[in-house]
């Protein structure tokens, strides 16, 4: 399988499938309290039957061409992700997003990926709105979208319940003119 590098610190962009699933829960298990904080991940994700599950079905989503799932690796070690939640080619929309376990915060990872994700949906697949929604509170998440030059469109207020607590969720985008203009 392929590999794209995210820069000179030995990490990696690289397909996510289900014959991957055990290292996969490994990593969830890793991460399950702090990918948890804003994330349904690990409440999805409990042992290898869900685990092989959640990548089957992003199998599933490649193939229909409606979604895509990646895993960042550092040093080898599996250590987050990045998606398409949503995609559609004929509509030009796409819903990103992405986890960390612990180990690998702080180290623009999440960023690096998305980058890579959006160029590809842009200039591969002709893709014209990506965007990012983050529960307000989810900060780190928030600051990837800032980052990636996305402009926040607006607060759908308590939206969605998560662990039983109504959240608001923030609504940032780029479209394309706006993603191919910043780039260097």
């Amino acid at each position: 399988m392929y590999a794209i590098p995210l820069g000179d610190d030995h990490a990696e962009l690289r397909p996510l499938e289900p014959w991957q699933a055990e290292e996969f829960l490994a990593h969830i298990d890793r991460g399950r309290d702090h990918i948890g904080q804003y994330v349904p991940l690990p409440d999805r994700v409990s042992d290898l039957a869900s685990a092989r599950s959640f990548l089957q079905a992003y199998a599933d989503k490649a193939a229909a061409d409606t979604g895509r799932l990646c895993g960042i690796w550092a040093d080898g070690t599996l250590v987050g992700g990045v998606l398409f939640r949503r995609f559609d080619v004929a509509t030009g929309y796409a819903e990103a997003g992405c986890w960390l376990e612990p180990s690998a915060v702080g180290r623009g990872l999440v960023t690096r990926a998305v980058r890579v994700l959006i160029d590809w949906a842009v200039e591969t697949r002709g893709i014209h709105r990506i965007e990012w929604q983050v529960a307000s509170e989810n900060t780190p998440s928030i600051a990837v979208a800032r980052r990636l030059g996305m402009t926040r469109d607006g607060v759908l207020r308590e939206a969605v319940a998560y662990r039983g607590v109504r959240q608001d969720i923030e609504v940032w985008s780029v479209l394309a003119p706006e993603w191919r203009a910043a780039r260097p």
